[in-house]
């Protein structure tokens, strides 16, 4: 098993850290200080200068303005993106766009990876059902309607839905197949309700009643849903990952100056041992991801379907990346309650990550499922 890094996905995550070195998370609006959403909009200042970087596009083909990388370069630059809290669709319109890109058909491509790529066009996913716990794609139903499809039914928490251009939204049809569709938010018959995350940042409750999709708007190859949902998966893991790790790094900075009875508490035997066991999450929650992200990136076979890497991560990135912070909290005392101080923040963003990876009971009993369907005696 080698982990090392191609030249072309070490410079991707260079220029995402040399872009998202000018993010102050003390900056990020903080969800302590207000009932409503901490902002209207995503940041798009930032986002510009993703697009100028050729971040946005990593994923498409050199046809489309792209630098033609894969899935690990993608995690790799969502890591750098959640040290800073960065605030920007980075991981849906990619996923989106890289499924567009993969699954689609030649109209839908050309209308719309190019602009994409150059940020000029927004995408989001939704991508947690009707609850949050059911399965995505059984939350919408599509229809065909002679040359159209027709869409009904609801999706929660759809991130960026109010600022995206359009949504990808998994629906499932007569035949007991999924499609893709991308429906634009001000679409006829299309519902926004608001929804506020654990961060403070807008999420959608997006109601469907009959809306009219046309059918070169709809992608109904198999393997899509699932080919976007596993990206969406690895990618929400290497924010955890990314997370934890400036966590870590800050608690390690602050133990290292605050002093109890003359010395630092990072001296102490049992702050010690407790940050030594969130490096040891952090360890397990990166091989973990870069293992899954390998087998989406690559498509290479296992004794275990790449679903099983999968749920391996999300059980480390959804457990290890609370311990980080609760951690944190406790080592910080009273100072990381303090709205002034970033900490509050991270912990916000951190339980929105747990919540949208899901239980990580949930992922032991999936893999326990694909165990005893593979055996690997």
């Amino acid at each position: 098993m080698d982990f090392t890094f191609s030249e072309e996905q070490q410079a991707a995550a260079e220029a995402a850290a040399g872009v998202f070195a000018d993010v102050a998370p003390d900056g990020v609006p903080s969800p302590a200080d207000t009932t409503g959403a901490v902002a209207d909009d995503f940041d798009r200042a930032l986002w510009a200068g993703l697009a100028e970087a050729d971040l946005l596009s990593l994923l498409l083909d050199e046809a489309y303005g792209g630098a033609g990388l894969d899935a690990i370069a993608l995690c790799l630059v969502l890591r750098e993106s959640a040290k800073v809290l960065a605030r920007v669709p980075l991981l849906e319109s990619s996923a989106a766009a890289a499924t567009v890109q993969a699954y689609g058909g030649e109209e839908l491509r050309s209308a719309l990876l190019t602009r994409a790529g150059r940020g000029d066009l927004v995408l989001t996913v939704a991508a947690h059902g009707r609850t949050g716990h059911d399965p995505a794609e059984l939350a919408v139903t599509a229809r065909r309607d002679g040359d159209r499809w027709v869409l009904d039914g609801v999706q929660t928490a759809v991130p960026w839905a109010h600022n995206a251009d359009l949504v990808v939204v998994p629906a499932h049809t007569d035949a007991d197949r999924t499609v893709l569709a991308l429906v634009a938010p001000d679409r006829e018959g299309v519902v926004l309700a608001e929804q506020i995350s654990t961060t403070g940042e807008r999420l959608a409750e997006l109601r469907l009643d009959s809306v009219p999709i046309a059918r070169v708007d709809v992608i109904d190859a198999d393997g899509a849903w699932e080919w976007l949902r596993d990206l969406l998966t690895a990618g929400t893991c290497a924010l955890a990952l990314g997370l934890g790790t400036a966590v870590l790094r800050m608690t390690s900075e602050y133990t290292g100056k605050r002093e109890q009875f003359g010395f630092p508490v990072a001296t102490f035997q049992a702050v010690a041992v407790q940050t030594a066991d969130r490096y040891i999450d952090l360890r397990a929650m990166e091989a973990t991801l870069w293992q899954a992200a390998w087998r989406i990136s690559s498509g290479a076979s296992g004794t275990l379907p790449a679903a099983a890497d999968l749920a391996v991560a999300k059980i480390w990135a959804s457990e290890g990346v609370r311990r980080v912070v609760q951690t944190a909290q406790h080592l910080h005392g009273g100072f990381g309650a303090d709205t002034e101080y970033p900490l509050h923040r991270y912990h916000a963003w951190a339980k929105h990550l747990e919540l949208s990876l899901g239980p990580a009971a949930a992922h032991e009993e999936a893999l326990g499922d694909l165990l005893a369907a593979h055996p690997l005696g």
